[in-house]
């Protein structure tokens, strides 16, 4: 026995809204014998470490919560950053879970063995575990791209999700290399402060208006004594949004909401045409993630920003070099170049399951129905393979996870067996079957590169349908796909 070892029957890794929503429904099950590992000292995942300015949700407030603690108290109709971070605070004391989570308790490795699951911490100690809930997340790795004479730079580099609010950024000449979902974000926000703000975008990104507004007083009060209220205005926005689906699966549907896009633009940047032939895109609106902002297109327009969109080639001591020669000079770099997709899932940790096959060395990423992984018994992945959304919720599809993973247990309690794996041949089977789905898809037919895809044009990111049809899949585990190890 390792020295320093703790017994568990769950161990849950991430305290983000994977993580406490799935220690929140251990509890409410009565399971109470589970540990939350956290490498950082508080909690909030996601909303703990992204704290850049104009940090905000492109969810609706109402739709980006738990079903089963609600709040009325959501001040807009999308959540910023710092009001989002509270309600995970509060569901942690509504649910009495400070006490199981462990902070500083950051997994280097995890080991299936043969009967439970070995977890190394990085302080030396070890989590054994029946089962595993790893709850870190698609997104919370960040991606830096390799940029020759990075390490030269003699200002000051960031990345948006490590912000430097020590960095004041008042008169400062900054480069901006990114146009993604932070950066259409912070770039408003910072605008007014700088002295110059240099936009390196390699795509532009479709933005349409955000439908931002605050929740008035009287609503938030109705919502606190009609509780039902609430619950309606959440089935208004999910079905609103479930909506958007068809145009995904079917790319010429997309046409509508492309000319409603299009017309904002036109509108935004009337008496700007050199911006607004750099900041149009060339491809179909949804094969790259659609972004909401009211104020990005106005910052453009300032005198003081400068959109390039010649490709970075280095970084010299005092600026930034395009592929056209011109140096453009900065003191500052922050990169808004989003996340490593999946660097948790067997990459930055490794994961070794029976037989001693490594996650990573797999070689593709797939799973079945995106929270369990063939060859690795208990392991549940939350927000996994082909789990990701272009129109809804997140926190939708984690719920309807925690499902499955309650269900598992249940199995393996009914059948007394140690270990549920998944079977190869119906893993391989579903992934076939999702791959048929995703093509002549907008993610795949749209005429971008993004993300979603890997290094093959597969699409290994998100779901390709309605998120009921994902609920409805994950209600109840099938016997018959895994092999229940006595």
């Amino acid at each position: 026995m390792h020295e320093t070892e703790t017994h568990v029957d769950v161990a849950i890794v991430g305290s983000g809204f994977a993580g406490l929503g799935a220690a929140a429904r251990l509890r409410t099950a009565g399971r109470e014998d589970f540990l939350v590992l956290e490498k950082g000292d508080t909690l909030g995942g996601t909303w703990r470490d992204n704290t850049y300015p104009g940090c905000a949700c492109d969810v609706q407030s109402h739709l980006y919560s738990f079903s089963f603690a609600p709040n009325p108290e959501w001040t807009r109709t999308f959540a910023r950053q710092p009001e989002i971070r509270a309600y995970l605070e509060r569901v942690a004391d509504r649910y009495g879970l400070r006490d199981r989570i462990r902070f500083g308790a950051e997994v280097t490795a995890a080991r299936w063995a043969g009967r439970h699951w070995d977890l190394d911490l990085a302080d030396g100690s070890r989590v054994v575990a029946r089962a595993v809930v790893w709850g870190t997340g698609a997104l919370h790795e960040p991606s830096v791209p390799d940029i020759p004479g990075l390490d030269e730079f003699a200002g000051t580099i960031f990345h948006s999700a490590q912000w430097r609010h020590d960095h004041d950024l008042t008169g400062r000449r900054v480069a901006v290399i990114g146009t993604g979902a932070s950066a259409i974000q912070f770039v408003p926000a910072i605008q007014p402060q700088v002295a110059s703000l240099a936009l390196f975008q390699r795509t532009a990104p479709w933005v349409l208006p955000k439908p931002d507004r605050p929740v008035p007083t009287v609503a938030r009060r109705l919502y606190r004594a009609l509780p039902v209220l609430q619950k309606l205005q959440r089935a208004l926005v999910y079905a609103r949004n479930e909506a958007l689906v068809s145009g995904f699966l079917k790319p010429r549907r997309m046409a509508v909401v492309e000319k409603f896009a299009r017309a904002y633009l036109d509108r935004v940047l009337t008496g700007h045409p050199e911006l607004k032939a750099k900041v149009t895109p060339d491809f179909t609106i949804g094969c790259k993630r659609i972004l909401m902002s009211n104020d990005y297109y106005p910052a453009l327009k300032q005198p003081n920003v400068d959109v390039i969109t010649e490709k970075v080639v280095r970084v010299t001591p005092s600026g930034v070099v395009t592929a056209d020669g011109v140096e453009h000079a900065v003191d500052t770099i922050i990169f808004g170049t989003g996340f490593t997709v999946g660097a948790g899932l067997g990459k930055s940790v490794p994961i070794t399951g029976r037989d001693g096959a490594r996650l990573a060395d797999t070689g593709v990423v797939e799973g079945y129905l995106g929270t369990t992984v063939a060859g690795f018994p208990n392991l549940f992945v939350l927000t996994g393979p082909n789990t990701g959304l272009g129109h809804s919720s997140m926190v939708f599809m984690i719920e309807s996870q925690l499902n499955y993973v309650l269900d598992a247990l249940r199995l393996l309690d009914v059948h007394r067996a140690t270990a549920l794996d998944t079977r190869r041949d119906r893993q391989d089977a579903y992934n076939a079957r999702l791959q048929q789905r995703l093509e002549g898809s907008v993610w795949t037919a749209g005429g971008c590169a993004s993300w979603y895809l890997d290094d093959d044009g597969r699409n290994r990111t998100l779901w390709p349908g309605y998120t009921f049809d994902f609920r409805r899949r994950t209600r109840k585990v099938r016997a018959a796909d895994h092999e229940l190890v006595a």
